[in-house]
């Protein structure tokens, strides 16, 4: 008996990914065009729901490698409740995930 491997392809273009018609403007008009490495692997799995755990130098897209699955999933808050925390380690990352 063989093992078999099934792989998939690796998005080259965040249109690829399953998300709003809005964040992908958001995206291409931030200037953003082909995902890097760890938004290649993450969306795709965060977006199922999965929990993820990912690791790569600085500047690498990691944060929007959860953020981006992460607004797909938000539902808009009726009054002021909140519909998600995000904890950052660092007053830099918090102020970065701001942005």
């Amino acid at each position: 008996m063989t093992a078999t491997t099934v792989t998939t392809a690796t998005p080259t273009h965040f249109s690829e990914f399953d998300l709003d018609a809005r964040l992908l403007r958001a995206i291409e008009e931030s200037g953003y065009t082909t995902p890097t490495p760890i938004q290649a692997q993450a969306i795709p799995v965060v977006l199922t729901g999965q929990d993820v755990m990912g690791s790569a130098q600085t500047g690498t897209g990691k944060t929007a490698a959860y953020l981006l699955p992460l607004l797909m999933k938000i539902k808009y808050a009726q009054g002021k409740s909140p519909r998600c925390l995000i904890l950052a380690p660092t007053r830099e990352l918090a102020i970065q995930i701001n942005e």
